[in-house]
């Protein structure tokens, strides 16, 4: 079991004082996921619900709140966060978007050796369309924007 030390802090402004809080890294687990007390402290908006299959394979259906930035060492990212269970788990997503690796022999979370200074992303472009088809170019630029 891994666990790392991360800010979390909502975009609402800086009334809205950020938290540090210990999370359990887990590659396994796809989402953020924080417990209620967090998401008050936060002051987060419920966006809607999720269902989540759980460990043990059961179902539950609990509220998915954000945006919540997170940060870790020099890197940084905003994902909405699941109200599940009594700590912080820090899941694939967050971890991805924010170039980290986990050093099970160290038992750290660092970020990738391979790009310390910035997070590496890997954005493709879609593969050129076949002739006849009806497609819409776009520029490189436009089609990474959200």
């Amino acid at each position: 079991m891994i666990r790392a030390s991360v800010q979390l802090l909502t975009p609402r402004g800086p009334d809205v004082p950020g938290l540090e809080a210990t999370a359990r890294a887990d590659s396994g687990a796809v989402h953020l996921c924080i417990h209620e007390h967090l998401a008050l402290q936060l002051q987060l908006r419920e966006l809607e619900r999720r269902e989540v299959v759980l460990a043990d394979g059961s179902h539950r259906s609990v509220p998915y709140m954000g945006p919540v930035e997170v940060r870790f060492a020099n890197r940084r990212c905003f994902t909405g966060a699941m109200v599940l269970g009594d700590d912080v788990l820090l899941g694939a997503i967050p971890m991805e978007d924010m170039d980290l690796v986990l050093q099970p022999q160290l038992q750290q979370l660092t970020v990738n050796p391979a790009n310390p200074n910035l997070p590496l992303s890997i954005a493709k472009a879609a593969s050129e369309p076949q002739p006849g088809s009806a497609a819409i170019k776009l520029p490189i630029s436009s089609a990474c924007r959200p």
